[in-house]
């Protein structure tokens, strides 16, 4: 019997990659002493153009064969 990964629909790939990189710059800047309010501002924005990247170009769709 093969096992294999369930099918995940895009959209969750990149709510997930975008939720890991916004703690990761989040936290990061508060912890080098960033202000938090500026910081949560920058992260989210970045955060949303992580989402829009994945979402968009981060597909893994097979070429023509």
């Amino acid at each position: 019997m093969h096992l294999r990964a369930p099918s995940v629909d895009q959209g969750v790939h990149a709510f997930a990659w975008t939720l890991v990189f916004f703690l990761y710059m989040w936290l990061g800047a508060v912890l080098v002493g960033a202000p938090s309010g500026a910081s949560f501002v920058v992260s989210l924005i970045a955060a949303g153009g992580i989402f829009l990247l994945v979402r968009t170009r981060g597909g893994d769709y097979p070429g023509p064969r």
